[in-house]
């Protein structure tokens, strides 16, 4: 009775929403980041003696969010498995915003010197911790209010967010490059998406403070693990460590495609930005088509199978990097740009209902958002800085190789969970360990 009251309390709009619009605006944060990483960062935030140094520590401040996700997730997490999804999703969304809207705020190297990176590295951990915190609760939000056959369906609004966000996040860098002279968007222009978050997260936190506990989560509240993390590790090592891996293509394909191609194509091919830009906004399109499309067949067919048959595509396309990049044509970029984020959005939908599935109810938030944040610092906290390293080395097929053996990594973890579709939420005992 109390599982029903509590399904009946959060109407299915609700649920769409909240879930979409706080992983749409967490999101939105983080990519402002991504985006100004490859355009900005390095030239207002650290010394100008050396272009190739500048644009190496903006990648590496850029990667430095990821290792504090997996932290805000176990941080995030053992209050959303102690207290409660909703409070603690209200938290992660400020400690987002908040750090946002201070780096637009905060002052170059210019005119602070050395205390400039070293204030942008602490509010980049902030925007981590954020963020770690916010993916494992919006999807427990959706996934745990969802019929257990739409389950994939529901996944699917923390999912699209990202693609939403990032849409919002690289449109508003385009426009802005349009409107704006290289210098003044140099000077101000850049620090206006940052201090737009402020204002996107009161619509959020509007949407969320309206819902109520998850049917799921009230169910169990008279028997909440006294230490999520210790229980996750003690008894759910397993579907974490594959878990982790299992998402590791997907970071792979994003950030190699929205960081490190976004600037060699500008910084080393000396394409157009602006029409750059357009065709990310394109392959941006053709993630969310793939993410409404993989979940509806997640449901239908299962997750092991839809993400087998996408990480397969993965690893096949990263062969086709070196070839369209060294093509140094902004069409041939432009079909990398939109293949490699149609099977992020292909690899990426099933997770939204396969991460939650692998875990019980009273770990569900630490393991999920963990496992989710993990496979972060292997697939993307390095790969832009990677992706530099590697083209300078050994060339772009490097690099091509770095999304081939990420795929091949998430295919193997797959293969090792199973089918988790048919899975009780209620009912989901703990895993074997290794």
């Amino acid at each position: 009775m109390q599982v029903q009251q509590a399904a009946a309390a959060n109407k299915t709009s609700h649920i769409a929403i909240a879930s979409f619009i706080g992983t749409a605006i967490e999101f939105y944060d983080f990519y402002v980041y991504a985006i100004a990483a490859a355009l900005v960062i390095g030239p207002v935030f650290f010394p100008s003696a050396s272009p190739t140094a500048q644009t190496l520590n903006a990648f590496a401040t850029f990667g430095i969010a990821f290792l504090a996700r997996p932290i805000g997730s176990f941080l995030f997490g053992h209050f959303g498995d102690r207290f409660g999804r909703k409070s603690t999703l209200v938290a992660t969304l400020l400690t987002m915003g908040v750090c946002t809207t201070l780096i637009g705020l905060l002052p170059g190297y210019d005119r602070i010197g050395e205390l400039a990176p070293w204030l942008l590295v602490i509010l980049r951990i902030g925007q981590g911790l954020g963020l770690g915190g916010e993916w494992g609760g919006a999807a427990l939000l959706a996934t745990e209010n969802a019929p257990k056959h739409r389950r994939g369906l529901f996944g699917m609004f923390p999912q699209l967010g990202p693609s939403i966000g990032f849409l919002v996040a690289n449109g508003l860098f385009l426009l802005l490059g349009l409107l704006l002279s290289h210098a003044q968007f140099m000077a101000w222009g850049w620090r206006i998406p940052f201090l737009v978050s402020a204002v996107l997260v009161l619509i959020g936190l509007y949407a969320r403070i309206k819902l109520t506990e998850t049917p799921l989560f009230k169910a169990a509240q008279n028997k909440p693990a006294r230490v999520p993390l210790s229980e996750l590790l003690s008894g759910h090592l397993k579907p974490l460590i594959l878990g982790s891996l299992s998402i590791v293509v997907c970071y792979a394909l994003f950030y190699i495609s929205a960081v490190f191609v976004l600037s060699y194509g500008i910084g080393t091919l000396h394409l157009p930005k602006p029409t750059l830009q357009g065709w990310l906004m394109l392959a941006i399109v053709c993630m969310a088509v793939a993410t409404v499309l993989s979940a509806w067949a997640s449901d239908l067919l299962g997750r092991r199978l839809v993400l087998i048959v996408s990480a397969a595509a993965a690893i096949a396309w990263g062969f086709t990097l070196a070839p369209l990049l060294g093509s140094a044509t902004t069409a041939g970029v432009g079909l990398f740009l939109c293949g490699a984020l149609f099977l992020m959005g292909m690899t990426y939908a099933p997770l939204g209902a396969m991460l939650p599935e692998i875990f019980p109810t009273s770990v569900r938030y630490t393991g999920s958002g963990a496992a989710y944040n993990l496979g972060g610092i292997l697939g993307a906290s390095l790969a832009p800085y990677a992706a530099q390293v590697l083209v300078a080395h050994g060339g772009l097929s490097w690099v091509g190789g770095y999304i081939s053996v990420a795929a091949l990594i998430s295919l193997l973890a797959v293969l090792g969970l199973g089918e988790t579709r048919h899975r009780d939420l209620a009912q989901t005992g703990a895993a074997p360990l290794f």
